[in-house]
């Protein structure tokens, strides 16, 4: 007798499946990665049932049962083109599609679809892992039929094509980069035939949007441990095709008996960092970028060796690209990786010299609201194998942390707000915008960041006056404005 996972099968939608599969003489399964996860104990929220017959169809009955005995009304959304329909239920997304079988065409990943047998079905999903399914039907409930041992696989926690791998592949090449993904989020090993047909097929990456390799790369970079996934993609060679510009960093230069990291590695290294302490995917991706510029700025200089001078300052000027290129939002988010990228070697700089006031305030000034991430991303960053210098810069990272602290509770800088406004200088000294405002800002900006003046309104307006002496200015008021 094989395995029932009646037992396992708790949330309430499963039992209405039953009733209703019952109730419409439709054979019913769950499938794919709710069965996946519910046999390795990970939780779900999705999830997919196959029909055999019309999913659409199931879908309106299902929906209609449940709103004559529970009196809850179920919106339901028809993708009619792939036979599929979808709702949610107490906090579940469900999805039923009826049984298919799919053909491809060697220039598209999208099937021509027929109607299918729960076999034809299972044939055509991307992994054994992923081919599982159970009964819903009554006779059967809970009953796991698994065609290609998707269980064993689970157990020995491999990732395995059902069908031959070159064909999975070249169909969908989709497949490859989820293959990778799944091992990254499960750290299962590849099979070597399908990891082998992966690097025989990279180049049909080719034919997919940017959108669904982006897709795929997010969830890589958001598994526990991310450096698993890009040194398969890296492996596999599909890392050049869809991302040259990391690829890029790989290899170690040696000239006059001076080498330099592997940056590839290094970067890796970080990203792990990040993804130890629970960053989210921005941070993630400003980890994946901090030094994605160093070949682009590497030199060499018989005294120091190796250097990537400013490669932080066109890092940050590659971040927009990348973003359009991956078709990332090109908003705030981009913005904050951005400027992670351009300082995350600041607070570094900071930690091997002397801490000043004024530098901490420039800092403070720059990062803004992103202090604390950018501290993480720098506290990442360092992957020296010599425990001294780690020691060393951990040591010196705390006393800058405290005194960000001492200073952002004194000054106030991270929320930086000028004591005096552009408006109100132009009304002071009855001016249009031009040079001489943006001077007289500047100035005071400089002045409290260096701790010349304190953050406070008289001190600025005083400064003011002063500069506008400098500048021969005509005052309009004869008394001062406080």
């Amino acid at each position: 007798m094989g395995l029932n996972l009646a037992e396992s099968l708790t949330p309430p939608i499963f039992s209405l499946l039953r009733e209703v599969a019952s109730l419409e003489k439709v054979e019913t399964y769950l499938i794919g990665g709710y069965v996946r996860d519910l046999l390795l104990h990970r939780n779900s929220t999705d999830i997919d049932c196959v029909v055999i017959g019309n999913g659409i169809d199931f879908a309106h009955k299902l929906c209609d049962y449940i709103q004559k005995t529970e009196n809850i009304p179920t919106p339901l959304s028809e993708f009619k083109t792939f036979g599929t329909a979808m709702f949610r239920y107490h906090g579940k997304e469900i999805e039923l599609v009826g049984a298919r079988k799919e053909s491809y065409d060697q220039n598209s990943r999208k099937p021509a679809v027929e109607n299918g047998s729960l076999q034809d079905d299972q044939n055509r999903r991307d992994f054994t892992i992923n081919a599982l399914a159970i009964s819903l039907n009554k006779d059967t409930y809970g009953d796991v039929l698994d065609p290609f041992q998707g269980m064993e696989d689970l157990e020995h926690q491999i990732i395995r094509t059902p069908l031959d791998p070159d064909i999975t592949f070249s169909d969908d090449p989709l497949r490859m980069l989820r293959a990778i993904r799944f091992a990254s989020q499960l750290y299962f090993d590849i099979e070597a035939d399908t990891f082998e047909a992966i690097s025989r097929n990279a180049y049909r990456v080719e034919i997919l949007s940017q959108e669904r390799i982006s897709e795929e790369l997010n969830k890589i970079l958001l598994s526990p441990k991310p450096s698993y996934g890009f040194k398969l993609l890296k492996v596999s060679g599909l890392l050049p095709l869809i991302f040259p510009e990391l690829a890029a960093l790989q290899g170690v230069e040696v000239r006059e008996n001076k080498a330099h990291k592997d940056n590839f590695e290094h970067t890796l290294e970080v990203v792990d960092n990040i993804a130890y302490d629970h960053g989210d995917l921005w941070l993630r991706w400003a980890a994946l970028l901090h030094d994605i510029a160093k070949p682009k700025t590497k030199r060499f200089e018989s005294r120091q060796g190796w250097t990537f001078h400013g490669h932080e300052v066109l890092g940050a000027k590659w971040v927009p690209a990348l973003f359009k290129k991956f078709r990332l939002p090109l908003n705030e988010k981009m913005k904050y990786v951005q400027k992670l990228v351009s300082l995350h070697l600041r607070p570094i700089i900071l930690s091997e010299d002397i801490v000043t006031d004024s530098a901490i305030r420039r800092l403070l000034f720059d990062a803004g609201e992103d202090i604390e991430d950018l501290m993480r991303l720098c506290k990442a960053d360092i992957t020296s194998k010599n425990r001294e210098k780690v020691a060393r810069y951990r040591n010196n990272f705390a006393l800058v942390e405290r005194k960000l602290k001492e200073i952002e509770e004194k000054d106030k800088i991270r929320n930086f707000q000028p004591p005096v406004t552009g408006n109100e200088i132009m009304e002071y000294y009855h001016l249009s915008p031009c040079e001489e405002i943006g001077i007289i800002k500047t100035r005071i900006k400089d002045a409290i960041l260096d701790g010349d003046i304190e953050n406070k309104r008289e001190d600025a307006w005083n400064l003011m006056l002063k500069i506008g002496k400098e500048l021969n200015l005509s005052e309009t008021h004869s008394e001062e404005v406080l």
